[in-house]
């Protein structure tokens, strides 16, 4: 299997929603190549049970970081924050995400609107926050994470696969700019991952009735999107059953997808 090994020594990492799931497999994996880690969620005794596990197996640095990305001032904190300890990033995990149970018209606007915080305008800050010093450094990696759901049928009433396929646009056009500088933008977009998110939204019965073969480890997930973008790939699917998937939904005509859409086991509760 083709693999890029970088030294992450005198580089740091920072990852959001770091305290489960894909976040804490990429903190890990970033660990164990050496990188000092900023480790960036809401629950503040998770990560620094995570971040003394890091300094103990690897012999880095990691800094916790408790901010709540629903929140619109919490970029330029985390930002003014590693400025103030004069910590650069070297490399950007954009993970912080959930879901809703409910459907668009069920829920109250304040979710919607702090779920678009989280999901999209957080990343996008993040990476306006650090992509210049990055580039004027001559090196950087960002990876968004976004999801399958970003080519696949919509879900009935969510907003969430239209923010991931925000995120996969955004990601490839921030790619383009940095072309040539150094640093490469991946969107990493999973299937179904063994993690915290299906118990949020309440679909968990669901998930374990898939197939074996549809549902992927956090583990493998960071691993190969940390491969894809240091190869500088724009866009990393993990699995080939979900880049055969992703492929028929684009070829697939609308009348379809909406039959489809209407099975989506994602469904929100109304």
């Amino acid at each position: 299997m083709y693999h890029v090994r970088v030294s992450g020594r005198g580089r740091t990492a920072l990852v959001t929603g770091a305290s489960a799931g894909i976040g804490a497999a990429f903190a890990r994996l970033l660990a164990a190549e050496g990188f000092d880690l900023v480790l960036v969620a809401r629950r503040r005794s998770r990560l620094e049970t995570l971040a003394k596990e890091l300094e103990r197996a690897h012999g880095v640095t990691a800094h916790v970081v408790a901010a709540d990305l629903a929140d619109s001032a919490a970029p330029r904190e985390i930002h003014a924050t590693l400025q103030s300890r004069s910590i650069p990033v070297d490399v950007l995990v954009n993970n912080a995400g959930y879901g809703l149970r409910e459907g668009f018209a069920a829920a109250r606007w304040q979710q919607h609107a702090e779920f678009i915080q989280v999901m999209a305008t957080s990343l996008t800050e993040l990476c306006h926050l650090f992509a210049a010093s990055m580039r004027e450094r001559g090196w950087g990696r960002i990876l968004n994470v976004s999801s399958v759901a970003a080519f696949s049928p919509a879900v009935a009433g969510s907003l969430y696969g239209g923010i991931k396929a925000y995120g996969v646009g955004f990601s490839q056009a921030l790619g383009l700019e940095l072309e040539g500088t150094g640093v490469n933008v991946c969107a990493l977009c999973p299937g179904y991952t063994l993690s915290e998110f299906h118990d949020v939204i309440d679909v968990r019965d669901q998930i374990d009735a898939l197939p074996h073969f549809l549902v992927m480890t956090a583990e493998t997930v960071a691993r190969q999107g940390w491969q894809a973008v240091q190869r500088g790939d724009p866009i990393c699917i993990p699995g080939w059953i979900y880049r055969l998937i992703c492929c028929v939904c684009r070829l697939a005509p609308p009348s379809m997808l909406r039959v489809i859409s209407r099975r989506s086991v994602l469904r929100p509760k109304r």
